[in-house]
């Protein structure tokens, strides 16, 4: 699969996530095999360009693959120079994001909101397309509420207007993340646009992933929540797409070294003192696959230092491996 001039060697992409897919978790996941990986929802808005945590997500030093940046906004200019600002910025890939939907940015008109004015869709892509010499790719939900699912609209629009490729999450704003994802929107949409199209919603397994890529047509599947805590989910998915079957699951010993080498990461790029608080979510998140791991996961929330985390984790992982080697 290509998108503009990017040849996309594995199908399985990691959806842009806020607070999640920061640099540290895209190096694994593209570790792990991902195609590409987009970084955290970045605003249009200049004001807050200069915050510390803009500038952590438009970080794309040391980036490796494709640098993929996701932007959000309502107002056609400012979305179009955050674009180039992105690019000077190195930025290869533009996403837009229409599929967010948080409260705080639908009530900007900003993410999914955007779904319910095709006539404002069509303006944002067509001056954003204009401004950059790079490939712009936009992220949308199947419509707006399960009556008014308008994907095909907005798909159309988009391929009318240059955008490059199309990640569908298969539900509505109106349903956030409840109840299930449905594919049937994703397939429609497939049929009427020759753009690629990449199948969101509820990953959550490699026989899922095959099942979705199967009924929709799509050209790869993107991968969020899914993620969290196991980026091995994404290794599997490629294996299960290549090969036909599936791949042995990660050894404890892999496991441990995985989570160590994040958390390490993550204090090396944040600096120790934001970086021992960011890590715990994610901690969280891996221990949430190990069995009887609560008591523990409460401990490691405690922890102030990155030090401290780091020799807490290494403790707990080589008690582990021995109880599993006696």
């Amino acid at each position: 699969m290509k998108i503009g001039p990017y040849t996309i060697d594995n199908p399985v992409f990691l959806a842009p996530m806020a607070g999640v897919t920061d640099q540290p978790f895209r190096h694994i996941c593209q570790a792990m095999g991902a195609g590409l990986t987009t970084g955290e929802m970045q605003s249009s808005n200049p004001e807050v360009w200069d915050t510390d945590k803009s500038k952590a997500r438009m970080d794309l030093t040391n980036e490796r693959g494709i640098r993929s940046v996701q932007i959000a906004g309502c107002e056609p200019e400012l979305l179009a120079q955050a674009a180039q600002f992105n690019v000077e910025n190195g930025a290869q890939i533009i996403d837009i994001n229409m599929g967010c939907p948080a409260k705080k940015v639908n009530k900007k008109l900003a993410g999914s909101a955007l779904l319910q004015d095709p006539e404002l869709v069509q303006r944002i892509l067509r001056t954003v397309v204009n401004s950059v010499n790079v490939p712009v790719t936009l992220k949308i939900r199947t419509g707006w509420s399960p009556e008014n699912r308008n994907g095909i609209e907005i798909a159309k629009i988009a391929e009318g207007e240059g955008i490059q490729a199309l990640a569908i999450h298969g539900r509505t704003r109106e349903c956030l993340f409840k109840g299930e994802a449905e594919y049937a929107t994703i397939a429609a949409i497939k049929q009427k646009v020759s753009i690629p199209i990449i199948a969101n919603g509820d990953i959550t397994t490699a026989a899922k992933a095959l099942t979705v890529k199967n009924f929709t047509g799509a050209d790869a599947i993107m991968v969020g929540r899914g993620a969290q805590g196991n980026p091995w989910l994404i290794q599997e998915i490629v294996h299960l797409l290549r090969y036909g079957k599936m791949p042995a699951g990660p050894q404890l010993a892999e496991i441990a070294d995985t989570v160590i080498q994040h958390v390490k990461d993550i204090h090396i790029f944040y600096g120790d003192q934001k970086g021992y608080r960011l890590a715990r979510k994610h901690v969280s998140w891996y221990l949430n696959h190990i069995p009887d791991s609560k008591s523990y996961r409460r401990a490691f929330n405690a922890i102030e230092g990155a030090t401290g985390q780091i020799d807490s984790l290494v403790e707990f992982f080589d008690k582990l491996l021995k109880e599993k080697s006696s």
